[in-house]
């Protein structure tokens, strides 16, 4: 997979801790408009690479880019302005409503102790209207279904006007209907222009919203490619230690089954 000029370029990124390293040598683009699923095993290291490529670890060796720049030696609010961050659980148990929670993502664009502009009012409101979920403006965040509060993260992270957006673990704990709500939405926000990056346990996802999925696997990308060349039999065999088979389930998606199972056999 050859990297980008525009959105975001990992170049032979090592990344883990000042004890140990968690991978290396990991290397990868994303265009604005283009979606990468990062698949991997637990405790493979997603979650450090992602921490990585934001900048909450400091890589072992090489490079994150934005659009050609280096991110090395930008300040956190630098960051905050280029990334959006959805991570797996968050916010806290606060009784903000929905509409506080989502103004948050505009720290980065105001003074310290600096009150909301008319501007950071008015990206909150667009970020909440493209998720859908302005009707859940002035609810108590504590009294929202899980799936609402994952769209609410998603349009906090939105309200920073961000360059990449960066999911970790977007759907879990979700049921499928909220998960099918979420996957949704990304694709919708990657036909706007946006960068994503997204981390899951589930390969079909990939297949419902990625254009490209990168196979994290000793801490190295086995694999970069689109959904239908990198979720292979023998690749998730590789990856998770099961065998699997790909069944199709309509024109474009897939499924992962038990190999064995699609045809009725244990």
């Amino acid at each position: 997979m050859e990297l980008t000029e525009r959105g975001l370029a990992v170049q032979a990124l090592s990344f883990g801790y000042r004890d140990r390293a968690v991978g290396r040598n990991v290397s990868f683009g994303i265009a604005p408009g283009e979606v990468l699923c990062l698949l991997g095993p637990n405790g493979g290291g997603k979650t450090t690479l992602l921490k990585t490529i934001l900048g909450l670890l400091p890589p072992l060796a090489g490079r994150v880019a934005i659009d050609g720049e280096d991110l090395a030696g930008w300040n956190a609010r630098r960051r905050a302005r280029a990334f959006g961050y959805v991570p797996q659980s968050g916010a806290g148990q606060f009784p903000f409503t929905v509409r506080e929670m989502v103004l948050m993502g505009r720290v980065a664009h105001r003074p310290a102790f600096a009150a909301p502009s008319a501007a950071d009012r008015a990206a909150t409101e667009a970020a909440l209207e493209s998720l859908g979920i302005s009707r859940l403006a002035g609810r108590d965040w504590l009294r929202i279904s899980g799936g609402e509060r994952q769209l609410a993260l998603i349009a906090r992270a939105l309200a920073q006007q961000p360059r990449v957006l960066v999911l970790d673990e977007p759907t879990a704990n979700l049921d499928f209907g909220n998960q099918l709500r979420v996957l949704r939405q990304m694709r919708n926000l990657a036909g706007q222009g946006l960068a994503l990056l997204f981390s899951t346990h589930h390969p079909e996802q990939a297949f419902a919203c990625a254009t490209q999925v990168a196979l994290l696997h000793d801490g190295e990308a086995a694999r970069i490619a689109p959904p239908a060349d990198a979720i292979t039999s023998e690749t998730m065999s590789l990856l998770y230690g099961v065998e699997v088979e790909i069944v199709g389930v309509g024109a474009a998606m897939k499924a992962c089954v038990p190999r064995g199972w699609s045809d009725g056999r244990t």
